[in-house]
């Protein structure tokens, strides 16, 4: 079953196209990792996925129904925006109070136990925590909530390393003995690779690339070795990045059937491609394409 469908979804200003004509499906109970360049159009998405802007046009339907005005789809949803704000005057425990009466499948014993691993001092005013604190404010919430579609916009600004690796153990602990459909944006892709099931990259609003993740580590290679052996090898392939030093070159290319092997056989050395490095080699592709106006119009996308 599809948690998400959008068809053409769209959300226009006055000076800039937020969203221009996306479609996706999101399948439930998956890990779905939302990936994009600061101003990709992210928050955009899961702004109207949860109903709290109209879009221009376009269609969308979320568990099922459509999201806007509706409260039986916003109850299953939780949204856990990057850069929550809260009234000055209140403490974290009137905010999980209140979360605690919004969310019907709110887990107080999970939250708790939250609320002391992430050390947050429940009883300060709202006004005196740090960036940090307020993060694991929402962090408390999106997991507490089990929600059956759980938004997170880019949840631990301000945490360290090893807070930060505290919520990707909580999240993926919970989420296996409580299967939801949880959308995960974040800049931090090498950190949370391993949790994500299937991708989606926006760039300038629009979708550059849908897929697995099992497909995508199989998507590009990088290779390495003589420069002429190199340059051999990438003739009449979709090279997404080559550099140089003397008489040595290395290169990241889409990869298809056989190019293991045949880079092998050219005597390079081959590497995998990380999701954070594919991601940029592709956003990075794409802008200098929509940069040259003789550059032809390429469609990266999977679905």
């Amino acid at each position: 079953m599809t948690a998400i469908v959008t068809q053409g979804l769209s959300k226009h200003y006055p000076e800039v196209r937020a969203l221009d004509g996306v479609s996706i499906e999101l399948e439930e109970h998956r890990i779905h990792g939302l990936l994009g360049r600061n101003g990709a159009g992210k928050t955009t998405l899961m702004q109207l996925l949860t109903g709290q802007v109209f879009a221009t046009a376009g269609s969308m339907q979320v568990l099922g129904a459509s999201p806007v005005e509706n409260a039986d789809v916003l109850s299953q949803t939780c949204f856990i925006q990057e850069s929550q704000r809260y009234p000055d005057t209140f403490r974290p425990i009137d905010v999980l109070r209140i979360a605690a009466g919004a969310y019907p499948n709110w887990e107080q014993a999970l939250a708790d136990q939250l609320v002391d691993d992430f050390r947050l001092p429940v009883k300060r005013t709202i006004k005196k925590l740090s960036r940090g604190q307020l993060s694991a404010i929402g962090i408390v919430i999106g997991l507490a909530s089990r929600a059956p579609l759980t938004f997170f916009d880019e949840p631990y600004l301000g945490l360290d390393a090893v807070a930060r690796r505290m919520f990707y153990d909580y999240l993926l602990a919970d989420f296996s003995q409580h299967p939801r459909t949880i959308v995960l944006s974040t800049h931090h892709i090498d950190e949370v690779a391993n949790l994500l099931e299937h991708v989606v990259i926006l760039d300038q609003g629009r979708v550059l690339l849908d897929a697995d993740t099992d497909e995508l580590q199989h998507a590009a290679i990088g290779v390495s070795g003589r420069a002429a052996d190199v340059d051999a090898f990438l003739a009449g392939r979709e090279v997404l990045e080559r550099t140089a030093l003397g008489s040595l070159a290395s290169a990241t290319v889409t990869a298809h059937d056989g190019d293991e092997r045949a880079a092998r056989d050219a005597g390079l050395d081959v590497s995998p491609v990380s999701l954070q490095a594919l991601f940029v080699h592709l956003t990075t592709a794409s802008a200098a394409g929509a940069a040259s106006p003789t550059a032809p119009a390429t469609d990266v996308a999977t679905n």
